[in-house]
């Protein structure tokens, strides 16, 4: 005689679990669920077992205990045998087939501005914690379901070939991944930084590493997220150098909310633009250093269209990334042998607030070098302020400078790039490589490095280029040697005491 199916349900989230319980009873199921999920279920009209009248145990200490019992989780836990099953007969408990379970809100709860310790520790999860590393456990016979995204997909699994033993396998692994990032966030937040941990899933086999020979992945903070959290079009694989640069350039275009394009080539940009459209800021992006962009990544913070499609499509790029294309402007784009098209439609929605890097032994952590610079912290150290038209090419170029390899030097004009020098041990090579790639027009550009200047040597080498004004953070022991130069020179210089290295 074949026996319920018995599905327990102890749940925070109600979301559909009316339309679930119901599909389940329908389909002859017999279900059992504590406390509010049971008043929840009787609500809807489907019968239900109190676990405290099934268990003839109380919910104790305030509710802290509810299926914390023996006839609960033994029949979890039993095994597909006959020893099992008699024992569980024995002592008149079910075998239970299903567990519908997820958790209380920690996460939610100490994100709170007045959250109490109190009420923190009271929204730690311990009984459903229990119920899904029980039911994950014993997934050869019990199915586990911990995110209520699954509720459909398995009443159609229900309604095929039933729930296969690879299937339940793939809802213990979510329901152990759901325990764990659980226990996680609850040690981070009691340790108080104390604790750090890497939780990433595997998202895509990258074509290669950093060099053919190494292998690659990317793994995404968010389960379902693509590659840098947007979508390569057609399937194209993309490689570690490629997630690189395309990083890069979202970081560059999410610092500037004006229509801004940026040519990246081995992980700094070579080109930013801002502009009124997107032609114009591709098309003077790549203006910037014409040589170095063969074979850059080239992203813009506004949606292609087809004048910049065609544009792009004479010159060879590794990826193109962008918040989306116009469908002409995406057909042309295919048609570019081996170039990657990355649509991140989120641009300004997710943002990094920690870095990662591993090192020997270890890891180290910051937080990222993020938002801008307020005009009320520039301070004015030479004797002649900035011009307008100088000051916002100087916030420009300070913006575009954080994005590049220290030493990092940046000249712009037109708020455009004219020259970029950086990952140099002093910081004179990189001006002297900055002045070299912008020729002719660095001058009346406006200068940005992203450290202080330890000599005056820098800034003469801009005077004779024709640079006339810089923008620097300060506090260097010779400030007033490098002040000096520049009043000379009759240019202007402004501090941010803010420093961008990038290493």
């Amino acid at each position: 005689m074949t026996r319920d199916k018995v599905a327990l349900c102890s749940v925070w989230d109600k979301v559909g679990l009316d339309i679930f319980c119901k599909q389940l009873s329908e389909r002859g199921w017999k279900l059992m669920a504590s406390g509010g999920t049971a008043s929840h279920i009787r609500d809807c009209g489907v019968d239900v077992i109190e676990v405290s009248d099934y268990t003839r145990s109380p919910e104790v200490i305030g509710g802290r205990v509810k299926t914390l019992h023996p006839a609960i989780h033994a029949g979890i836990l039993a095994r597909n045998c006959s020893a099992d099953r008699n024992e569980l007969k024995s002592n008149g408990w079910y075998e239970i087939d299903m567990v519908i379970a997820n958790l209380y809100p920690f996460e939610d709860v100490i994100s709170e501005p007045l959250s109490t310790i109190e009420k923190t520790i009271d929204n730690i999860d311990i009984g459903g914690v229990a119920l899904l590393r029980a039911a994950g456990k014993n997934y050869h016979r019990c199915t586990v379901v911990s995110d209520p995204e699954d509720y459909g997909v398995i009443i159609d699994f229900l309604d095929r070939s039933g729930v296969d033993i690879e299937i339940r396998k793939r809802l213990a692994l979510k329901a152990f991944d759901c325990t764990s990032q659980y226990d996680s966030v609850i040690a981070r937040h009691l340790s108080k930084g104390e604790i750090f941990d890497l939780r990433g899933y595997h998202n895509a086999e990258l074509d290669y590493g950093e060099n053919p020979h190494q292998e690659a992945a990317f793994y995404s903070w968010q389960r379902g997220d693509g590659v840098l959290g947007g979508r390569v079009h057609d399937g194209k694989e993309v490689s570690y150098n490629n997630v690189l640069d395309m990083d890069n350039a979202i970081r560059v275009m999410r610092s500037y909310k004006d229509v801004t394009a940026v040519v990246m080539k081995h992980n700094s940009p070579c080109g930013i633009a801002t502009r009124q459209d997107v032609y114009q800021a591709v098309n003077d992006a790549i203006a910037c250093d014409t040589v170095s962009a063969f074979g850059s990544v080239v992203g813009v913070n506004r949606v292609i269209d087809i004048e910049t499609a065609n544009l792009l499509k004479g010159l060879f790029v590794e990826c193109v990334v962008a918040p989306g294309f116009e469908n002409g402007a995406l057909e042309i784009l295919r048609k570019k042998k081996k170039c990657k098209l990355l649509e991140v439609t989120d641009l300004y929605g997710s943002e990094l607030r920690k870095e990662v890097r591993s090192v020997t032994g270890g890891l180290l952590v910051q937080s990222v070098d993020a938002g801008g610079m307020k005009e009320s912290e520039i301070d004015t150290v030479s004797n002649r302020r900035p011009t307008q038209a100088e000051f916002r090419n100087l916030v420009f170029a300070w913006t575009a400078c954080k994005h590049v390899k220290s030493n990092a030097i940046v000249l712009a004009n037109g708020l455009a790039t004219t020259g970029i020098g950086g990952g140099q041990p002093s910081r004179v090579q990189s001006v002297e490589i900055a002045i070299s790639t912008a020729g002719q027009t660095a001058t009346g550009s406006v200068m940005a490095s992203d450290a202080f200047f330890p000599f005056a040597d820098g800034i003469e080498l801009a005077a004779k280029a024709g640079i006339t004004a810089v923008i620097q953070p300060g506090g260097s022991i010779r400030d007033n040697e490098v002040i000096d130069a520049v009043n000379e020179y009759s240019m202007t210089m402004v501090f941010t005491g803010k420093r961008h290295f990038k290493h």
